[in-house]
């Protein structure tokens, strides 16, 4: 049974460094980190000539993002428009499972891509709603003070 065994030899110098220099294969999934996303938002946003894009720290006020992003539209129209090239350049990126509240009206987008949300208005939308308001620096938690 011993004589059946293959004795293992030592690898050769030039196998050596081969063998030591096994490459890790890429990950299935590259998706883009929390900041890359924001920077591909944002340059879209301005792309499309998105108006007023505001960007709002969430890190320690919440745990649904660490960024959101409020910006207006001209009209509704223009509104579904600057979401759809939004939901496109997420994709083409790599960001699955991105959620979309508002398409059918487009008054108001919410485009949820997991680190960072996305709210697209129309002006009067954005004025009642006050999001910049509500989740300003100064108020914990994102509440409004009572």
């Amino acid at each position: 049974m011993a004589g059946n065994r293959k004795e293992r030899t030592p690898l050769t110098p030039i196998a050596a460094p081969r063998a030591k220099a096994r490459r890790v294969p890429e990950p299935v999934s590259k998706r883009p980190d929390a900041e890359e996303t924001l920077r591909l938002i944002l340059a879209r946003l301005d792309d499309m000539k998105a108006e007023d894009t505001v960007t709002i720290d969430l890190t320690g006020k919440s745990t649904i993002a660490d960024t959101m992003v409020v910006t207006s539209g001209r009209s509704s129209r223009h509104v579904g428009s600057v979401a759809d090239h939004v939901l496109e350049d997420l994709a083409e990126a790599g960001v699955r499972n991105t959620r979309v509240e508002g398409m059918p009206h487009c008054d108001w987008v919410l485009i949820d891509a997991g680190d960072v949300i996305v709210h697209v208005f129309r002006p009067e939308a954005r004025a009642f709603y006050n999001l910049e308001k509500m989740w300003a620096p100064g108020r914990p938690n994102g509440r409004r003070a009572s």
